[in-house]
C-alpha cells in the first residue's frame, strides 16, 4: 500500500506539542511518527488520507504553536525494513539495558533486553528524557517495591521495572494510541502482569506506590505533582523528566511546597531528570 508522508514544521518545537499533534493525527488514521530537527514526520495509508482533515485539525489545534506541513506520496515498501534502516537502531543504556525492536536481527547482549515496537518514535529510549529515566532506574533496588510509570507511552520504563523485580508495576497514559502500544509491548516482553490504564492523574486516587517515574512535560508535572505525592509513603521517591534544565527551579519550588526534597538531577543536551523523596512530618 502507498503512504502519504507529512513533514510538519513546528514552532516552538516542543516535545509536548508533538505528543498532542501525534495523538490527534492518530485519530485521523496516521500510523507512525518520526521526530525531526524542525518538528515531526507522520505517515498515513493513502486510502485514508484527507488533506482537509489536517487543515481542520491545525485550525483548532489546542496549543499555541505555528505548524505548517508539506506532503508527499511514498510508494509501497517494507515498513519494518524502513524503520530499521532509517529511524530505530538498537540503543544501549549504561551498558546494562538494550532497547530494540522485534525486527532487529543483531543486537548487543545486555542484562536487560527490552523489545519495543513503537507505533510512534516516542519512548524508544532515543529521546534524551527516556534515556535519562532509564539510566536513573538501573541502579535502584526495586525488589518488593510498587512502581508507577506515569505517562507510560510505549511502557519501556514499566517493562524495565518489572524486569528489575518490582512487586507491582502500573502504567498510565492519557493517550489511547500510547495505551494500546503499551499493551502490545508488555506482551512482547512477557510482562503481562503490568497493570495498564488509560487516563490521567484522576486514576491515582486511593492508590499508593513506593516509586513513581513521570516523564511528561513541565506544565503537566506542575499540575499533577500533588496527585503523585499523595500516593507516596514517607521516603517514597518521585522521578520526573520531560523538561529543560532552566525549568528545574519551577519543579523544585512545587516539589518543596508539597513536602518533596530534591536529591539530584542528571542532564543530557539540556534535558533533565530529577530525583525527589517524600520527607517525613
Amino acid at each position: 500500500m502507498d503512504y502519504i508522508e507529512i513533514d510538519f514544521n513546528i514552532s516552538p518545537n516542543e516535545e509536548y506539542i508533538k505528543d498532542v499533534l501525534a495523538s490527534e493525527l492518530g485519530e485521523l488514521g496516521f500510523e507512525s511518527f518520526v521526530v525531526t530537527e524542525n518538528g515531526m514526520q507522520a505517515f498515513c495509508p493513502i486510502n485514508t488520507y484527507k488533506k482537509e482533515d489536517i487543515n481542520t485539525l491545525l485550525a483548532v489545534f489546542p496549543l499555541e504553536a505555528a505548524i505548517s506541513f508539506v506532503e508527499k506520496t511514498i510508494e509501497a515498501q517494507n515498513w519494518n525494513e524502513t524503520w530499521e534502516k532509517n529511524y530505530f537502531e538498537p540503543i544501549v543504556i549504561a551498558d546494562q539495558c538494550v532497547i530494540r525492536s522485534s525486527f532487529h536481527s543483531s543486537v548487543p547482549k545486555c542484562k536487560y533486553d527490552i523489545v519495543i515496537d513503537p507505533r510512534m518514535s516516542f519512548g524508544t529510549g532515543h529521546h534524551e528524557t527516556t534515556a535519562l529515566m532509564l539510566e536513573a532506574m538501573l541502579p535502584l533496588e526495586l525488589s518488593g517495591k510498587s512502581f508507577l510509570d506515569m505517562g507510560c507511552g510505549t511502557a519501556v520504563l514499566a517493562i524495565l521495572a518489572a524486569m528489575k523485580g518490582a512487586a507491582f508495576v502500573a502504567g498510565i497514559d492519557i493517550d489511547e494510541w500510547a495505551y494500546s502500544n503499551a499493551l502490545d509491548n508488555t506482551a512482547l516482553n512477557g510482562s503481562k502482569s503490568i497493570q495498564l490504564k488509560q487516563g490521567g492523574a484522576e486514576l491515582l486516587n486511593g492508590l499508593q506506590f513506593d516509586i513513581i517515574f513521570a516523564n511528561i512535560n513541565r506544565n503537566i508535572l506542575l499540575s499533577d505533582m500533588a496527585a503523585y505525592t499523595a500516593t507516596l509513603p514517607v521516603n517514597g521517591m518521585l522521578f520526573m523528566s520531560g523538561f529543560y534544565k532552566e525549568d528545574i527551579p519551577f519543579i523544585e519550588a512545587k516539589a518543596t511546597e508539597l513536602g518533596l526534597k530534591m536529591l539530584s538531577f542528571t542532564e543530557k543536551n539540556n534535558w533533565v531528570a530529577v530525583q525527589t523523596i517524600k520527607a517525613g512530618n
